[in-house]
């Protein structure tokens, strides 16, 4: 189950104007892993109508005793619309119970504890809380790159912690040198 030699892991995706599916148009896309099984990722820049007071009593967890609510939800993708993913950095001698290392100071936890930490301001600083994920079988990414739906871009803190969700689409691609705004929807292969 290793990573394939290309592995675009810990990289994101900038969605094309020709990518017309409603899933992922306009989308910027966090890869959490990518392997030889498929690609798993989250869009980081659409956010979700349900707002985080909203979903605490879902998950036992009283709003009036939470002291941050502001929380913004983001729509993952997809796969798995109704489990949540949470995208964080770390605290020290902090450990929840489903956390898996993404990189250094990067971890996806899908437990709940974590929800209820960041509600009561004693969990990450940083983190991204989203509905469902986007996925990808084995071979299914590489081909939607090979066809132009798709730039890679090197994962960035900045763009997804501290950029505004609407705005972090164009700063990846500033990231890469270029404005979004002025590609051509037209496929074209050189």
């Amino acid at each position: 189950m290793g990573e394939t030699k290309a592995s675009l892991s810990h990289y994101m995706l900038l969605s094309m104007p020709q990518l017309q599916d409603e899933n992922f148009a306009n989308s910027l896309i966090y890869i959490c892993e990518h392997t030889e099984q498929g690609t798993m990722g989250l869009i980081v820049n659409q956010t979700h109508s349900v707002r985080f007071d909203q979903i605490l009593p879902q998950l036992d967890i009283s709003p009036q005793h939470a002291t941050n609510l502001a929380q913004t939800i983001y729509t993952g993708g997809p796969v798995q619309p109704e489990h949540g993913f949470v995208l964080h950095t770390s605290v020290a001698n902090q450990k929840w119970q489903s956390s898996i290392q993404l990189e250094e100071n990067l971890y996806l936890t899908t437990s709940i504890d974590v929800i209820e930490d960041i509600a009561h301001s004693v969990g990450p600083d940083q983190s991204l809380i989203a509905l469902g994920y986007s996925g990808w079988a084995p071979g299914q990414l590489e081909t939607e790159l090979a066809n132009n739906n798709w730039l890679c871009c090197p994962f960035d803190p900045a763009i997804i912690f501290h950029i505004p969700a609407e705005k972090r689409l164009a700063a990846a691609a500033t990231k890469l040198g270029f404005d979004i705004n002025l590609i051509s929807n037209q496929v074209g292969h050189a």
